[in-house]
């Protein structure tokens, strides 16, 4: 797929999430999403830079940071790292797994878990 496309699915792993994608650019895009799970809602918004696998079409790599806020028991920011494998299908399904390291400022914590697979709907 030569240009992205809005995209809007779930997320499973260590939390269970709504997981969107919007195009920034034709290699860059903003993926938002709300996680569920311990207790608690968190907001997370990265910039990806995406590129794809020339020898596997519909493959794309990505790597990205941004902004998560948590709201738990006690309200929290910090930054997390997005970085991700994606297969893109003939029909518009996209299917993926990623790794989203992070550091908590307010209540100092740096987390390496995070993983998921993601399931996403392209529109």
């Amino acid at each position: 797929e030569k240009t992205q496309r809005i995209q809007l699915g779930i997320r499973f792993g260590d939390n269970f999430s709504i997981d969107a994608t919007l195009p920034f650019s034709k290699a860059s895009r903003i993926h938002p999403n709300i996680m569920f799970g311990d207790g608690g809602v968190r907001l997370g918004a990265y910039l990806d830079w995406v590129w794809g696998v020339d020898q596997a079409h519909g493959l794309k790599l990505y790597p990205g940071v941004g902004p998560e806020f948590w709201f738990y028991n006690s309200f929290d920011i910090g930054v997390a790292g997005n970085f991700g494998a994606e297969y893109a299908f003939k029909f518009p399904l996209t299917v993926g797994i990623d790794w989203r390291p992070g550091m908590r400022f307010i209540n100092y914590k740096f987390h390496t878990g995070n993983w998921g697979i993601t399931a996403r709907w392209r529109f």
